[in-house]
């Protein structure tokens, strides 16, 4: 096989090995609370390897916020929780600086956002102002305050939960920020099995209790880099811009896909790859994917809206006419 556009060395066998035992381990453990839930925990997994941010949208009691607490504590790593509420302060995000009285000098005291694992809580009951203090954070794992930058830990991943906007006491997310999260996912509510299992084994005790963790910090960093090395043919990289440009040109799209879409489209096919013990990527891959990173960047026409277009539907009809390239690895 070719080495990556980089000059890397394609991922080893034995490294990809690793890593979907790894990830087996993780996805083992969440899945003890999330029943019924495969495809959402894989998008999950899928995007903490490809060093995303996962957006959950739905309505409310369906287990978004339980999905994030439970991978969270799969891990054993720093782990913060940002309850969002119309009162949040910028700076309860990102951090402040105090004045010392004993010092005579100004002291950063770190925000919420500094963490490995950040859950936000219906952040779009937050006004927009304070859901744009994890900008910066979100796209270049650092904040800066009063002039001063601070590095975040790595690894780095927001895992934000929120309801329909059509629900009471919500804000719509700014376009800049949706763009941020690599994935967004809905969890649906659980089939009759899952949720009569639900009721069995959920009664007596929260289920996060028998949570331990299986991996740590340094492991998924590991893994990261295993999916980093995972190979994209150049067929496959021009398949993902002209399923971009597609949502550009599109009658019913106002606003399409931007480059960093592109971007997060191929990563997380790099990881989905990883994650079936591939060492490339498959233009299938993108295909699973592209209803996941691109919807919910996109904004319709208003004739769309009122004709009762989706964005998943013009992803599907954008899947159905883009050319898919005759060969995966060039």
């Amino acid at each position: 096989m070719t080495t990556d556009p980089n000059g890397s060395a394609p991922a080893a066998a034995s490294d990809v090995a690793d890593l979907v035992q790894a990830a087996a381990r993780i996805r083992e453990s969440v899945e003890t609370v999330i029943e019924g839930k495969g495809d959402v925990v894989r998008t999950a997994l899928t995007v903490l390897l490809a060093e995303g941010h996962l957006l959950i949208e739905d309505v409310p009691g369906v287990g978004k916020t339980m999905l994030a607490k439970t991978l969270a504590k799969s891990l054993d790593c720093t782990v913060r929780r940002i309850q969002f509420t119309p009162d949040l302060l910028p700076g309860d995000v990102t951090g402040v600086s105090v004045f010392n009285q004993e010092s005579r000098n100004f002291e950063f005291r770190p925000g919420a956002v500094f963490a490995n694992i950040v859950l936000g809580d219906e952040i779009n009951r937050a006004s927009p102002k304070t859901q744009s203090a994890l900008l910066e954070a979100m796209e270049e794992q650092q904040v800066t305050v009063d002039g001063t930058t601070y590095e975040l830990p790595a690894p780095f991943m927001v895992m934000a939960t929120q309801n329909p906007v059509e629900m009471e006491g919500t804000y719509p997310l700014p376009e800049a920020q949706r763009d941020r999260f690599m994935a967004r996912v809905s969890m649906g509510y659980p089939d009759t099995r899952s949720e009569m299992d639900m009721l069995a084994g959920h009664a007596h005790a929260s289920p996060l209790d028998n949570v331990t963790a299986v991996a740590d910090a340094a492991l998924v960093s590991r893994l990261v880099e295993v999916v980093r090395l995972i190979h994209v043919a150049e067929a496959v990289r021009q398949y993902a811009v002209d399923l971009s440009n597609a949502t550009r040109q599109h009658p019913d799209i106002r606003l399409g896909a931007s480059p960093r879409a592109t971007l997060h489209l191929v990563r997380a096919s790099k990881a989905a790859a990883a994650l079936d013990a591939r060492d490339h990527v498959l233009p299938d891959d993108l295909q699973t994917l592209a209803p996941s990173v691109l919807a919910h960047r996109l904004i319709l026409t208003a004739d769309a809206q009122i004709a009762g277009r989706t964005t998943e539907s013009v992803i599907t009809d954008i899947l159905r006419r883009v050319p898919v390239p005759a060969t995966a690895r060039v």
